[in-house]
């Protein structure tokens, strides 16, 4: 009798456990589900950009290359050759949302891009696009789009 008592306490302390743990797995996998969320919302839109060059002016002057090293300080400087393009470019660090930005040159108005590979990466790629193979602005956001909203 004994012996059994002992069984049944111990079937039900393995009965509780499973059942706990099935209910954390799912508290879990909703977690992850519900982070991954925003995410998965975010890569959909597309961040805040000037349709052209004429609704962005006047633009803000960005800072100078020479404060920054290594691809920060290209980019930068693409921020001073092609401001009208980079202003018709969303950023897809998503800084509209935490900063208020409204398009990849509002990144360089600030030393923002200099701790920002994503903007870096945008400038540096926009401005191959439209130096290299000649593509508009809308062209170059498209192709940004393409690459950075995954």
């Amino acid at each position: 009798m004994k012996k059994a008592l002992v069984i049944l306490v111990v079937l039900l302390a393995v009965a509780g456990m499973v059942v706990v743990f099935s209910s954390n797995s799912g508290t879990q996998k909703h977690e992850m589900e519900m982070k991954n969320a925003p995410m998965q919302q975010q890569a959909a839109r597309v961040p805040a950009h000037f349709e052209d060059a004429k609704s962005a002016q006047p633009l803000k002057p960005t800072l100078a290359p020479e404060q920054f090293f290594g691809n920060a300080r290209r980019a930068y400087q693409v921020a001073r050759e092609i401001p009208e393009t980079l202003a018709q470019l969303p950023c897809y660090c998503y800084c509209d949302q935490g900063f208020g930005h409204k398009s990849l040159h509002t990144c360089y108005e600030s030393d923002h891009s200099a701790h920002c590979a994503t903007c870096v990466d945008e400038a540096l790629m926009a401005y191959q696009l439209e130096k290299e193979q000649k593509l508009s602005p809308a062209q170059i956001r498209q192709k940004i789009i393409e690459r950075f909203s995954r």
